[in-house]
């Protein structure tokens, strides 16, 4: 494949594979072997079964697990309905999972019994019988100890159901996933098959993407770099998905052997745990090629020390499949190290100054805005909708980015993390690229703590690289050497990565750094 996927939607290329491919592996799920035509039967088997569920075009379907084998089939039963998967985190509490639930009105839930520590047993049962999900009229369970009116997912559909005639069009809805913002209560983002499997086709390209490639994925599915990046990029060029039902690092490493994997998708934590563990040494992980992560060069590094030499740096969100801009296998490591590459085929960005709406040059920080692949909505928000996007049709990022000369994208923080101080707007990231430039740092977050005078002063956290003790004197002698006055730190933290408060999908919460790291200046702010 050099040109286009095989399909436009999920259905469509497991229905390619198996004609062509029938017997290529496709999906490994502990015990669970599953090839191109195993898939294609078992889909088909789970679809004749929600359909007999009532499930039709148009209605959203819920799935809520780990990775499992059952995640993917169940999903693609819904979608060659016709209908919609609704995403559900597996780290949400109980109030969250009612909501997008009953936001969604999700008409089917496919759910584990039991994941981790949770029992959703009890916790659906119980928001059923208190009458609150109001459009979900069936539950599928996957486990041992159903409840009496929830059907096991081992009974559902016909196992000789012929493959159904694929029912989704490119341009309808196959994914509502939900994202947290500013609102208090999460966006549902809406996905539609072709650029499903368009992006991540793209993104597979510019990994190098075989058939007789094999994915690790430990990301969760729920997740987007799970299902709109990893397992359509790997599944629209024929290859197999290796799942790992939940993050364990000695079960990684172990996993990776094994099955030979030669695509990793992770986090910076997660390839930070693989890097530090003492199984590392022992196990051979020289069948690892390349990948998708972000990050800093420290963490970049990491994931190339274990292998995954040709390694790609993304930039990516929700609402836009994924990722829109990838480095290329091929491109040198000094870039991928900085750098989020180019725009995927398809997609186009500006740098946009926010306050006078001009184009900025290459270098000059601003905000991304994106046309191409972007999501349709949010469902039930057209408020929300409309605010996403500018007077000219470009989508509102949120994020502080500049372009290099050849159109290389460098993320730069948070639009919302901009810092005001003494009235002055300041970006945490263009101070922490400084710090970073110390020989002693290895990581530096900045962030805005209150202060009764200048509103906000700025706070540096800095991890030291391993045997070093840079001072506080030394860094702010160093920032004032490349910064104005304003900009330099006036508060200093030393910590280490395990430290940073991360979210859960290893992300660093900027907006908790103040309160984890300045508490007594964060807490007077807040009473002043």
């Amino acid at each position: 494949m050099t040109h286009a996927p095989p399909a436009l939607t999920l259905p469509g290329l497991i229905h390619h594979f198996a004609a062509v491919a029938p017997h290529r592996e496709a999906l490994v799920s502990g015990a669970v072997r599953l090839s191109y035509a195993d898939l294609e039967r078992e889909s088909a088997a789970a679809a004749a079964g929600l359909r007999q569920l009532g499930v039709s075009r148009g209605d959203r379907v819920g799935v809520l697990m780990g990775n499992r084998a059952e995640w993917v089939v169940a999903a693609l039963a819904a979608l060659s309905l016709g209908a919609t998967v609704v995403a559900l985190n597996t780290w949400w509490t109980a109030p969250e999972i009612e909501y997008a639930l009953d936001h969604s009105e999700a008409c089917c839930l496919v759910t584990a019994t039991r994941y981790l520590r949770r029992d959703y047993t009890e916790e659906i049962g119980r928001m059923r019988q208190e009458g609150r999900l109001r459009a979900l009229r069936r539950v599928v369970g996957v486990g041992d100890g159903l409840p009496a009116d929830w059907l096991a997912w081992a009974a559902l559909g016909d196992a000789d159901a012929p493959p159904l005639p694929e029912v989704p069009q490119p341009g309808d809805v196959a994914l509502l996933l939900y994202t947290s913002g500013s609102t208090s209560r999460p966006k549902a983002v809406q996905l539609a098959h072709g650029h499903l499997v368009e992006s991540p086709w793209h993104i597979g390209r510019r990994q190098g993407f075989t058939a007789d490639d094999r994915l690790w994925l430990a990301v969760s599915l729920f997740w987007g770099f799970g299902c709109s990046n990893a397992l359509p990029a790997i599944l629209s060029h024929g290859g197999c998905l290796v799942l790992q039902e939940s993050f364990d690092a000695a079960q990684a490493l172990q996993l990776i052997e094994q099955e030979r994997c030669t695509v990793v998708y992770g986090t910076p934590n997660m390839f930070q745990a693989l890097h530090e563990h003492p199984d590392r040494a022992r196990c051979d992980l020289t069948s690892l090629r390349t990948g998708a992560t972000l990050g800093t060069p420290e963490q970049l590094r990491r994931v190339v020390d274990l292998g995954a030499t040709r390694i790609c740096n993304v930039y990516g969100m929700t609402e836009i499949y994924g990722n829109s801009h990838a480095t290329s296998a091929d491109d040198p490591l000094e870039l991928r190290l900085v750098s989020s590459g180019r725009p995927l085929p398809g997609v186009s960005h500006r740098i946009v100054d926010v306050q006078s709406g001009r184009d900025l040059g290459p270098g000059e920080v601003g905000e991304l805005r994106l046309k191409g692949r972007v999501m349709l909505g949010y469902l039930k928000d057209e408020a929300q909708t409309r605010a996403a996007f500018d007077e000219q049709g470009w989508f509102r990022t949120g994020d502080l980015a500049c372009v290099d000369a050849h159109g290389n994208l460098q993320f730069r923080g948070r639009l919302k993390e901009m810092v005001k101080t003494g009235g002055i707007n300041v970006s945490p990231a263009e101070i922490e690229a400084v710090l970073m430039a110390h020989p002693d740092v290895q990581q530096a977050l900045v962030t805005g703590v209150p202060d009764p005078v200048r509103d906000e002063v700025l706070g540096a956290i800095v991890i030291p690289r391993a045997g070093k003790a840079p001072s506080e004197e030394a860094l702010r002698g160093f920032c004032r050497q490349q910064l104005a006055a304003y900009k330099v730190p006036s508060l200093f933290r030393f910590t280490t990565e395990a430290a940073l408060p991360l979210t859960t999908t290893g992300k660093v919460q900027k907006n908790r750094l103040a309160q984890v790291f300045f508490p007594q200046r964060a807490s007077e702010g807040a009473l002043a």
